[in-house]
């Protein structure tokens, strides 16, 4: 057994220590570099000086390298409200500037660095951003507008466009929306230093139309970005052919006999007007190949596309085509092929369309349109996974009737 503690002797040692002198103490203090790292955000109409102002930023050196480099002027592209980070010795004098480009259409978004070498000269890099990713989830309710109803529930104007995307072969959004319609949509953002940049794909959607649920989720089982939206039991979502080759518009002429505006003779209308304003995007109805573009008398300006089995479809009176369209060059459902126009026998600027099968024009608004294949036997069970984990997230944004019909949740 050891010996208890408090049996053993216990030893006193005081020792003198010398303290550092109170001057040498202020001494060191004053003699260390100091640095200070300041964040401010972009405002409208900012001038580079101002901006460096407000960081602390006392350098002419770095304001000359940030103007005249080509990579470190790109920090004066930043968008008013986001932030700009730098840090500055006790002089002022800039060691390190960071700033975020957003993304814009295909260009990822782009971290600048400017950074101070030891021998203080100055260096600029540009990177991909390392962005973090959260999943956000947003309903609404229709009262006039799709884009209304999206800004009331501070949806993004981008998720908005995906979602007429993803609905427009059974919805059309300029005709079809009724008075308390609603939705829920599942989408992605992508933040950095806890401010959003971009926003992502729509992950999964649901709409109410007119008392009809219509639901979808994208699945791509590559991961290389060539998915696409299906329904929760794996049918494809994609039909061979959009109902409406225009976002938001209205149909001035439908597919019946109709006095003609120009000759004023009792004639067959072969296709369906939509009336919109010089310059609307045009977009492929479906996949396929131009067989015509150029001008063939009252259609004035036109493309004709061949699709699959004995499908066509022609668009007549473009004010122009889109770059590249010309005979025997591939289209994808979607793409843009020309621009609204009131060219050959038009009283004002619309597209007339039609839809033919064996060369013989059909109502595109009726015919039956065939849906695109769906999921193969071997990738169903990672789809059900993920068909699950949204339906999950749908039924809590279903609202409750004693709470408000909109409402915002994130999750990462």
């Amino acid at each position: 057994m050891a010996p208890d503690a408090s049996d053993l002797p216990v030893k006193k040692i005081t020792q003198q220590l010398d303290l550092p002198k109170l001057d040498d103490q202020v001494e060191a203090l004053e003699n260390a570099e100091q640095h200070f790292v300041s964040q401010e955000k972009v405002l409208r109409g900012d001038s580079l000086g101002a901006l460096l102002i407000r960081l602390g930023v006392d350098d002419n050196d770095a304001t000359n390298f940030i103007k005249s480099d080509p990579i470190a002027r790109n920090v004066m592209q930043v968008k008013a409200g986001k932030s700009v980070r730098a840090q500055t010795n006790d002089e002022g004098e800039l060691e390190w500037l960071q700033a975020t480009l957003m993304a814009n259409n295909d260009k990822p978004a782009r971290n600048i660095l400017i950074s101070r070498d030891k021998d203080g000269k100055f260096t600029a890099t540009d990177s991909a951003a390392k962005l973090e990713r959260r999943v956000e989830m947003a309903s609404g309710t229709i009262s006039s507008s799709l884009f209304a109803a999206t800004d009331d529930a501070n949806i993004p104007d981008n998720i908005s466009s995906q979602i007429v995307d993803m609905f427009s072969t059974n919805i059309d959004f300029a005709s079809d929306l009724r008075k308390g319609d609603h939705f829920n949509v599942v989408y992605e953002t992508f933040y950095q230093d806890g401010e959003l940049v971009k926003t992502g794909r729509v992950l999964a959607g649901e709409f109410n139309n007119a008392g009809k649920l219509y639901q979808s989720v994208w699945f791509d089982e590559s991961a290389n970005d060539h998915g696409g939206y299906y329904t929760f039991d794996g049918k494809s979502l994609k039909k061979a052919f959009l109902k409406s080759p225009i976002e938001f518009t209205r149909i001035s002429s439908g597919f019946s006999m109709r006095v003609h505006p120009i000759s004023g003779q009792w004639k067959a209308h072969k296709g369906v007007d939509f009336a919109a304003v010089t310059g609307t995007p045009i977009r492929a109805a479906g996949d396929g190949v131009v067989d015509f573009s150029g001008t063939q008398n009252g259609y004035g300006n036109v493309v004709v596309l061949k699709h699959w089995n004995n499908y066509s479809t022609a668009y007549a009176h473009m004010s122009r085509f889109a770059a590249g369209i010309h005979k025997g060059s591939k289209v994808s459902q979607g793409d843009v092929i020309g621009y609204v126009g009131s060219t050959g026998w038009a009283t004002g600027p619309h597209l007339h369309y039609e839809f033919r099968i064996n060369n013989e024009p059909r109502d595109p608004l009726t015919v039956n349109i065939p849906n695109a294949a769906p999921l193969a036997a071997n990738e169903m069970a990672h789809f059900k996974n993920v068909a699950s984990d949204m339906s999950h997230r749908f039924a809590l944004l279903r609202p409750d009737p004693v709470q408000n019909s909109s409402m915002r949740v994130a999750s990462r």
